[in-house]
């Protein structure tokens, strides 16, 4: 992807995967990370042979690589991409052969990890987009819904399919009923149908359908925008929009929006774009 940025680390893959000293050279790692710019990572799944599905391994790579990204104060936005046919089919089979043998607990322990993934992802202090090219199902559906801007190819699908095996998509449940909403996710996830992408922008879900060969330059054009605002601006624009969905219209909240755009008016940066946009020049964060 062409992506607007500073180049440095340009180009550099990253195996998240851990090893050993002296461990002989590994198969692809499940997970990858990419940095085109200082501003901006790239996660890709890359498991294609199995349709990204994910499993331990993967939960605790995810997990880990957006953790550490949180702590980036360089990073401007994290596109959330896949390799392959699909985007994600969910849980992989060996994983769920194992399952099917775990006692409660056992079952407990490993929808809390998954739970913290997901989680992990949520609270991303960067705006995440998410590069939508194949099918997207089950758990997938928990991953696309955590990313805060989402651009899909046309000619893919979406699927709640958990109610089809008697189970549930309970961990991905927040995340996919605030960005699906509640009356679609009731239908979805109670009838496990298909819906196409064309349904999920309508619905809001999908932000921006493009032909698949346009996938990568609307995403780079989402990349580039996010990129040229002010970075600690954006920053605190996606946890006022959490905050603000989370509570009730009143004087406490009218006060709190107050003294946030209070704060970020006096801030370096506030004044900054304050004074190159009534100069006509570019702000600093751009140079």
């Amino acid at each position: 992807m062409n992506i607007l940025g500073k180049k440095k680390n340009a180009d550099v893959v990253i195996d998240v995967t851990p090893r050993t000293p002296g461990e002989a050279e590994p198969p692809p790692p499940p997970v990858e990370l990419r940095r085109p710019s200082a501003h901006v990572a790239e996660v890709w799944l890359n498991r294609p042979d199995v349709r990204n599905a994910f499993n331990e391994e993967v939960i605790a790579l995810l997990t880990r690589t957006f953790t550490e990204l949180a702590e980036d104060d360089e990073l401007r936005v994290v596109v959330l991409a896949a390799h392959g046919k699909a985007f994600c089919a969910g849980a992989d089979l060996n994983w769920m052969r194992a399952m099917a043998d775990f006692s409660w607990e056992q079952n407990r322990a490993d929808a809390g990890r998954l739970a913290d993934m997901l989680w992990a992802l949520w609270r991303c202090p960067v705006p995440v987009v998410g590069r939508v090219q194949g099918d997207c199902y089950a758990g997938g559906m928990g991953l696309a819904a955590v990313c805060d801007v989402l651009v899909a190819a046309e000619g893919v699908t979406f699927c709640l399919s958990e109610a089809r095996l008697g189970l549930l998509p309970a961990t991905i449940s927040p995340y996919v009923v605030r960005a699906l909403g509640e009356q679609a996710s009731r239908r979805y996830m109670t009838t496990a149908e298909r819906f196409s992408a064309a349904d999920a922008r309508a619905l809001g879900f999908v932000h921006e359908l493009v032909a698949p060969e346009a996938l990568d330059a609307k995403v780079a054009e989402v990349v580039a925008t996010i990129c040229a605002n002010g970075p600690k601006a954006v920053r605190a624009s996606k946890k006022l929009v959490r905050h603000v969905a989370a509570e009730p219209l009143s004087a406490e909240l009218r006060a709190d929006t107050a003294k946030r755009i209070a704060d970020i008016r006096a801030s370096d940066e506030g004044k900054e774009g304050v004074q190159s946009f009534l100069h006509k020049r570019r702000p600093n964060w751009l140079d």
